[in-house]
């Protein structure tokens, strides 16, 4: 029997405009799944100013909130709390059985994971880049994917320059590509622009991380967090984490699912006024280990 972890998660995202806003309209990605042996045990978000959110599933099976706010208002606060309980990951073998890559690129040719192999909005790398980029960094598919792909997100974590500020919520995959450098996002996006380029299914998780200071790290305690899942043959989907050199664990609590950053921002909307606007976001993440039942891995 494992031992689950227990996660209490504070997010706060708070919207300054440089002059009243005065109707805004907001889509949020804030609910944790329920999957991969993750359980949300409670879930709040509350507004300032006060707003009625409705529930929505998008067609990747994420929950989402939608809102709108008919006042004048010149700061927008959205504040979700969660309490997670997560299992650790089950023990990967070291490589996959004879014929693997066939089985893993058949899992690519289906219309389930058609998605998931074909270039999205913010992963749609220009031939020349991809090429320059893998040339660069010594990237090739060896004799079985799962290695491979092992060996993929340990070659980014070295290759790139984990570097705050150096990219936006917008920039593409093309952008980590040529300059070799990125946060998350980017790692996630360079992950599963070579992942299918292969032909193997891959997809964007955002989500959060529970930081606990080993060498290496590469995420703030105050931010969400990104990694990538590939599908592979008779282990499903599996978590890969770039930007940590780590497969996806119990330190890991799964938000949404998508193609890229665009299908499963946090927050995002429309607005009528307010001027120039500036985010602030401050994530909060404890684990709480107090009365939690050992669970099945």
């Amino acid at each position: 029997m494992a031992a689950a972890v227990r996660y209490e998660i504070e997010h706060v995202s708070r919207y300054r405009y440089a002059t009243p806003a005065r109707q805004c309209m907001m889509l949020l990605c804030l609910r944790p799944r329920e999957d991969h042996g993750q359980r949300l045990l409670h879930f709040a978000i509350e507004t300032q100013p006060p707003a009625r959110l409705n529930p929505e599933a998008d067609c990747f099976g994420n929950m989402r909130h939608v809102f709108d706010v008919h006042r004048t208002h010149e700061v927008l606060e959205i504040t979700a709390r969660s309490t997670v309980e997560a299992v650790p990951a089950a023990t990967l073998p070291e490589r996959l059985g004879a014929g693997a890559w066939g089985e893993a690129r058949a899992l690519g040719g289906s219309f389930t994971d058609w998605d998931y192999t074909r270039p999205s909005s913010l992963v749609r790398p220009s031939p020349a880049a991809l090429a320059a980029f893998v040339a660069r960094q010594g990237i090739e598919p060896g004799a079985d994917p799962l290695e491979s792909l092992s060996r993929l997100s340990d070659t980014l974590y070295h290759g790139l320059d984990y570097i705050p500020g150096s990219t936006s919520a917008e920039s593409s995959v093309d952008h980590v590509l040529e300059t070799g450098r990125g946060v998350c996002q980017d790692y996630t996006h360079a992950m599963i622009a070579v992942a299918r380029s292969w032909g193997i299914p891959a997809r964007y998780v955002s989500g959060y991380i529970h930081v606990t200071g080993q060498a290496g790290e590469q995420a703030p305690e105050s931010a969400t967090h990104a990694w990538a899942e590939c599908r592979l043959p008779g282990l499903g989907w599996v978590g890969f984490d770039p930007t940590n050199r780590t497969h996806a664990g119990e330190r890991h609590v799964r938000v949404a699912v998508g193609r890229d950053y665009h299908d499963v921002a946090p927050t995002r909307g429309v607005r009528r006024g307010g001027g120039e606007a500036r985010l602030e976001v401050d994530v909060r993440m404890r684990e709480d280990t107090d009365g939690i039942e050992a669970a099945a891995p």
